[in-house]
């Protein structure tokens, strides 16, 4: 599958606010949670989409596992 890739700018417009969609990226890919009901406005307890949250699933009562429930949509660019 050839998934296309966004810079972390176009990926930070994808929160819910500057555009519909609510977009966050994970150990480089980026899942699409529009229609996740806990994703609602954009934000996910203390999270915000449009981001990379990598760095922030230590913080999380659940695991990695729960991006296994949505299918991967893009591929977060890194930058040179």
């Amino acid at each position: 599958m050839d998934l296309p890739s966004y810079t972390k700018q176009q990926l930070a417009l994808r929160n819910g606010q500057d555009k519909p969609q609510i977009w966050v990226a994970y150990k480089g890919l980026i899942y699409d949670m529009t229609d996740s009901r806990l994703w609602r406005d954009g934000k996910h307890y203390e999270h915000w989409a449009g981001q990379d949250l990598t760095d922030e699933l230590p913080d999380a009562p659940h695991t990695e596992a729960v991006f296994e429930k949505f299918i991967p949509i893009a591929i977060l660019a890194i930058p040179n």
